[in-house]
C-alpha cells in the first residue's frame, strides 16, 4: 500500500504505458490516434463507478437541501477542475456563488501558474476546511488522481472530523482506504501516454465525474425541468436568448411574448414558465414555487 511520501512508483498513474513506448518515433497522425484510443478508456471506467458517483450525489443533494455548501479541493490540475466545475454553477444553475465552491492549493494564482509545492501541505489543506467554518450540513469533495496528495488528505480529515460529508476521488484505486471518507470513486484510467502525466485521461476523468455530481445534483434539486436548465440566470445576450427559447418551447409562445413574459418576470425563468403554462399572476407563480421548494414540475402541478 503506497502512502502519501513513498513508493511513488508503485502508483498506476505513475506507470509506463505500454502502448506508448515508443511515442516520440511515432507520426503525428500515429500519435494522434493512439492518444484517442487511450482516451476511449476514460467512458467505461468512469461509467463502472456509477454506483459510488450516484451515493455521492444522493450526499451533495441531502447537504445542500439543508442549506449545506460543496466543496471541491485539490491541487494541479485536480484543483483547477474542481474550480472550473463551481465556476460553472452559478450561470447554468442559477447558484449561489457560496453554494459550490473551488478550492486549489497554491489559491488563485494557481490557477495559472504551476504551485506544485503546495500539494504537500497537509496543514494548510486542513485550514482550508478550517477557514471556511466546514461544517455538518457540508460535502467536501477531495480529488487528487494520485490518491496521495497531503493538501487533499487535511482537507478531508479536517472536513470529516467537523462531521461534513467526504467524498474522495482518485485514479489509483490502491489508494482508496487512506483516507476515512463516505464514499470514494476511484475510476482506474490507467498510466498514461506520457507516464505521470495526470492531466490527461485522470483528467479527463476527473472532468466527467465532477460533471455528473454537479449536473445531476442540480437536476435532483429542481435546477433542471425536463432536460432544460430552467434557472439559467440571463447575465449575457446568449443567456437571455436561451431564457426566451426555453419558455417558447415549454409553452409555445412566439419569441416576442416569450422575451416579454421573461422580463415581467424580472428575469426570472421559473416564474416565466410556471405564470406563462397556468395562466396566473407572477405573485401566483412565485407562491406555488416557494411552495414547492423552486421545482417547477411541482409547481404546474399543484393543485392545492
Amino acid at each position: 500500500m503506497p502512502t502519501e511520501r513513498s513508493h511513488w512508483a508503485g502508483l498506476l498513474t505513475e506507470q509506463r504505458n505500454p502502448k506508448s513506448m515508443n511515442l516520440d518515433r511515432l507520426s503525428t497522425a500515429e500519435a494522434v490516434r493512439l492518444m484517442t484510443e487511450e482516451d476511449r478508456l476514460v467512458p467505461e471506467a468512469v461509467a463502472a463507478q456509477a454506483g459510488p458517483i450516484a451515493d455521492a450525489v444522493d450526499l451533495v443533494v441531502d447537504g445542500l437541501s439543508r442549506g449545506g455548501r460543496l466543496f471541491y479541493i485539490g491541487a494541479g490540475t485536480s484543483g483547477r477542475l474542481g474550480v472550473l466545475d463551481a465556476s460553472e454553477c452559478p450561470p447554468t444553475f442559477g447558484t449561489d456563488p457560496d453554494q459550490v465552491q473551488g478550492i486549489i492549493a497554491g489559491g488563485t494564482e494557481a490557477l495559472v501558474a504551476s504551485q506544485e509545492g503546495a500539494e504537500d501541505d497537509r496543514e494548510q489543506g486542513s485550514r482550508e476546511m478550517s477557514d471556511r467554518k466546514v461544517g455538518k450540513r457540508d460535502i467536501v469533495v477531495g480529488i487528487a488522481a494520485s490518491g496521495v496528495t497531503p493538501y487533499v488528505h487535511g482537507a478531508l480529515e479536517q472536513a470529516r472530523s467537523s462531521g461534513a460529508a467526504t467524498i474522495f476521488f482518485t485514479c489509483n484505486p490502491v489508494t482508496a482506504s487512506l483516507v476515512e471518507v463516505d464514499v470514494v470513486i476511484a475510476p482506474a484510467v490507467g498510466p498514461e501516454i506520457v507516464t505521470g502525466s495526470t492531466r490527461l485521461k485522470a483528467g479527463t476523468a476527473t472532468k466527467l465525474v465532477l460533471n455528473a455530481i454537479s449536473t445531476i445534483s442540480m437536476v435532483r434539486l429542481g435546477k433542471v425541468y425536463e432536460n432544460l436548465m430552467v434557472d439559467v440566470q440571463p447575465m449575457s445576450a446568449k443567456l437571455h436568448d436561451r431564457a426566451r427559447r426555453i419558455l417558447g418551447e415549454l409553452t409555445g409562445i412566439g419569441e416576442e411574448e416569450a422575451a416579454r413574459a421573461v422580463e415581467n418576470a424580472d428575469n426570472d425563468l421559473k416564474t416565466a414558465i410556471v405564470q406563462t403554462k397556468r395562466a396566473v399572476s407572477k405573485e401566483t407563480a412565485r407562491t406555488l414555487l416557494l411552495r414547492n421548494d423552486g421545482i417547477v414540475r411541482r409547481a404546474l402541478d399543484d393543485q392545492d
